[in-house]
């Protein structure tokens, strides 16, 4: 989870200030940033103990979470390969990877969304290392992941493009970058074209899978929601 740099927190309104490189020394927007991702974190330190009540979120229906497994393990190499979930939340699809045979890393900003992960890794006697990091600048080594994977997260970030330039040199030779997105009624989020486009700034190759199946969410739903995924 992060912060777009207009100063907009995700799931947070009405915090937008306006910052240009003439009216805010550069010391000063240092200050402002760190504050702002101290928001950020705060916000969804408040939600952790709740997130996991969206079907979605804490898959904790045998459907939605069976639902998850059948979209994203055919999407992945083979395991056992090492994946980077950036923005992993609660850890829920960390989790379910882990449970398939995946080295599973994760960042998350929330220093409470990363312990209820850990916790829920602890309970289930599985392995993975989730830390408390920002997604925009995964602290990981270059070319040492097979999968970078990332559930609603990328909309949220400012210069998305930018963003994808990192998490993609996180990736091996033939390594995929799997993304899901969406595009709500309000007009937050990013359309399955745009994404796509960002990512072929990168890459040569994208495939788009719309999710519209209601098990995924635990109800029907009329908004675009998709699977991304580049592997070249």
């Amino acid at each position: 989870m992060t912060y777009r740099l207009s100063g907009e927190i995700t799931g947070v309104t009405g915090m937008r200030p306006s910052v240009t490189s003439s009216s805010v020394s550069c010391r000063a927007l240092s200050l402002m940033l760190v504050s702002m991702a101290e928001d950020a974190r705060q916000y969804w330190d408040t939600q952790a103990a709740t997130f996991d009540e969206e079907p979605d979120h804490g898959l904790r229906s045998p459907d939605v979470r069976a639902a998850w497994a059948d979209v994203l393990l055919p999407a992945l190499a083979s395991p056992p390969g090492r994946v980077a979930d950036l923005g992993c939340g609660t850890g829920t699809i960390a989790l379910l990877l882990a449970e398939a045979g995946y080295d599973v890393q994760g960042v998350d900003l929330s220093d409470a969304m990363v312990a209820a992960a850990n916790a829920k890794m602890a309970a289930a006697g599985v392995a993975a290392d989730l830390r408390q990091g920002d997604a925009a600048f995964p602290p990981f080594e270059p070319a040492s992941f097979d999968v970078v994977l990332s559930r609603h997260v990328l909309w949220a970030l400012d210069d998305p493009e930018a963003v994808l330039g990192r998490w993609i040199r996180l990736l091996r030779p033939e390594g995929r970058l799997v993304l899901i997105e969406g595009h709500w009624p309000d007009g937050s989020g990013i359309t399955a074209a745009r994404c796509r486009e960002l990512v072929g700034v990168h890459r040569d190759q994208a495939t788009v899978r719309l999710l519209a199946d209601p098990r995924l969410w635990g109800h029907r739903i009329s908004d675009e929601r998709y699977l991304l995924v580049s592997q070249s």
